[in-house]
């Protein structure tokens, strides 16, 4: 009994013994950690990496390399510090001094926060200002994401990634070089807590007097004494403004160079991107061709953003091929963004926007002091107008296919008929603008040398289409005769088509013939930038590009077509009037088939088409709409005329005339009586 007391005693004390060591260890590890958050609190402020739970580059997972090297840095505890937040201007929005642009960069991650064109302003009626081709977009925290911005940097092997795009860089403005050239620098570097570097990132922006380009060159340096792979992402330009008054014209473009060495392009449209529901969805991809160039686009400017291939690579720089003719394989991934900051379900607040986003493939990079221990990736940023001669004059423009950024509406017909039609009016405008000096005058004299040269096509249909009004009874009878029996009813009325005179090709080919020019003048007009900002008349239409807005007043929504009008359009009225007269002297059809049914259907076309059309283009671009009034206009005294000489011949052929062939001037003759002869 007193052997288990004692063992009891001793039990007991040992406990004691252990709760006190253990009290002892909690204590401890609790002041520890104060001191910690003390020592925490006190150091500057700090970006830690973050371990990645995926690749972001695909590869598969690797154990971090086993260099002696690695055991100076805690890849457990790195992380990039901040530098003074700093705003600088590179460039200037004074047209005099050279510069096409100003840009807003900021240390926040080294980014340009927006562009300012020097040369083009709003276009706000009330207070013009330069206008922003690009401009921060907001998230929902406050912060934003910009142009150019170093995203998330990645240590590949070690699976950590840091996001840079939040960290303001230290910076450094360059003075200008004595050809006016601005340089504005920014570098940041990745430490671990003991202060030693690991990696060291330095961007440099260079902008030229009298150039829209924007040279960017970042540059990756491992200051470690052990081999690192290591990659990046990029922001490529965001923000672009919505510059189509009707349709919102923004894409995603995306310039490829074929095995044929033809440049080719895809499209990704803000609709598309705004409906995307996977990575896929946003991808710039074409076959396999090789890529060249991204570029977010609105109606009438290009954020290009291009790569530029290292000397040395493969079809750059070798033998007499110029640096353009080359590509960069270092672009592992390219994809557009669609943005609506304020989460509205309709997105139609006029805040939405898109990006692009750039992923660069991981590159092995040396130890400090060897060769190979860095690497640089150069880009060239064009911000300007979408301008098919700037694009042709610059050789490289015109070797990286800038002028595929440039899109016509197409319809209803291949875009290999229009693009060229379109391109031969623009040229034919500008070509005529050195005489006139007016874009409203070239629009309406480009009208009537149209009309002119489709006179004779227009003149034919419409004389045929007169014939089949006259042969309407004849045919009625032969639908009646052979109403079983289809194919002799066909028979016989081509038949009596051809006795008459009357084709019905001639009555279809105007339509077939004007249709591609007239889309082709349609997407001339309404993309040309030189119409952008450009007056008619000073007291009316004092922009072709805009509507005419004679007069302005607060905005008002139509119920539930959800349109917003806030001015009172006069060339639209005056077009409806235009379309009314037209209706009203064109040859009616409904006569062709004496169905009463058919003449009610065309007396409501007389009446719709003239309200619908003003309807539907009450807000298009003035210059659109100027040169359909006109064309309209033309037309209605065209068919005056035409029907004048339907009219006159059908009197002399009544009074037992004949018209005389074209090369006698179109004046009628007798009939001679036939040969007695042949009666015989």
């Amino acid at each position: 009994m007193e052997d288990k007391v004692v063992i009891r005693a001793q039990i007991h004390e040992k406990l004691r013994y252990e709760m006190r060591y253990l009290t002892l260890v909690v204590v401890g590890f609790v002041l520890s950690c104060c001191w910690l958050c003390l020592e925490i609190r006190n150091c500057p402020p700090c970006i830690l990496l973050q371990q990645t739970t995926t690749d972001s580059y695909g590869d598969a997972k690797v154990p971090p390399a086993e260099n002696p090297g690695l055991e100076v840095v805690d890849f457990n505890k790195i992380g990039a510090h901040h530098a003074p937040a700093r705003s600088i201007p590179l460039g200037s929005t004074d047209p005099a001094s050279g510069y096409k642009f100003q840009l807003e960069m900021v240390s926040e991650g080294g980014a340009i926060r927006k562009a300012t064109f020097s040369e083009f302003d709003d276009r706000d009626p009330k207070k013009p200002r330069p206008l922003e081709i690009i401009s921060p977009v907001k998230r929902a925290d406050g912060s934003e994401i910009l142009s150019m911005a170093n995203t998330d940097f990645i240590f590949v092997e070690q699976k950590l990634e840091q996001a840079l795009d939040r960290l303001h860089w230290e910076s450094f403005d360059d003075k200008p070089a004595p050809d006016g050239t601005k340089t504005v620098r920014f570098e940041a570097t990745i430490k671990d807590t003991n202060g030693v570097p690991v990696i060291k990132l330095k961007k440099v922006y260079k902008v030229a007097v009298g150039s829209y380009l924007l040279h960017c060159g970042i540059t990756v340096e491992n200051c470690t004494s052990s081999q690192l792979k290591v990659g990046f992402n990029l922001a490529g330009p965001v923000g672009i403004g919505r510059e189509g008054v009707r349709g919102d014209m923004r894409k995603i473009v995306g310039g490829f160079r074929d095995s044929q060495d033809e440049i080719t392009s895809t499209r990704l449209s803000i609709k598309k991107l705004q409906k995307a529901k996977s990575i896929d969805d946003r991808r710039l991809r074409k076959n396999n061709d090789r890529f060249l160039w991204a570029a977010v686009v609105n109606k009438y400017f290009a954020a290009i953003l291009r790569p530029v291939p290292d000397v040395n690579a493969a079809g750059a720089g070798a033998g007499s091929s110029p640096p353009s003719a080359g590509y960069c394989d270092w672009v592992a991934d390219k994809t557009g963004r669609f943005y609506n900051p304020d989460a509205d379900t309709r997105a139609d607040t006029g805040d939405e926007t898109i990006g692009l986003d750039l992923k660069i493939a991981p590159a092995t990079l040396a130890p400090a002091g060897q060769a190979n221990n860095s690497k640089t990736y150069n880009f060239q940023l064009y911000l300007g107008p979408k301008d098919k001669s700037r694009f042709d004059k610059n050789e490289l423009y015109r070797d990286m296919g800038f002028i595929q950024t440039i899109d016509f509406r197409t319809c209803c017909c291949p875009a290999c008929i229009i693009r060229p039609l379109a391109f031969g009016v623009l040229a034919l405008m500008k070509w005529m603008y050195g005489f006139v000096r007016n874009y409203g005058v070239v629009i309406i004299i480009l009208v009537l040398l149209f009309r002119l040269a489709m006179h004779p096509i227009t003149k034919k249909s419409q004389v045929s289409m007169s014939k089949f009004s006259k042969l309407a009874p004849k045919v009625e009878e032969i639908r009646k005769k052979y109403a079983n029996n289809k194919t002799e009813m066909n028979k016989q009325m081509m038949a009596l088509y051809k006795e008459q005179g009357a084709s019905p090709i001639m009555g279809m080919l105007p339509m077939m013939v004007q249709m591609p020019i007239w889309i082709a003048l349609w997407s001339a007009v309404s993309t040309s930038i030189e119409l952008r900002g450009a007056r008619f008349l000073p007291f009316w239409i004092t922009d072709l590009s805009v509507p005419d807005a004679l007069y302005r007043f607060s905005t008002v929504v139509v119920p539930l077509l959800r349109w917003k009008i806030d001015s009172l359009n006069l060339l639209p009225i005056l077009m409806g009037v235009a379309f009314y007269l037209q209706q009203k002297l064109m040859p009616s059809q409904a006569a062709v088939s004496a169905s009463p049914q058919a003449a009610q259907q065309q007396k409501m076309m007389m009446i719709m088409l003239p309200l619908m059309f003003p309807l539907v283009l009450y807000k298009a671009p003035s210059g659109v709409n100027l040169y359909i009034m006109a064309s309209t206009f033309a037309g209605v005294i065209e068919q005056y005329v035409i029907r004048k000489h339907i009219r006159e011949k059908e009197q002399a052929e009544s009074q037992g005339l004949v018209a005389a062939t074209s090369k006698t001037g179109g004046k009628v003759k007798k009939k001679k009586p036939k040969p007695f002869y042949r009666n015989m």
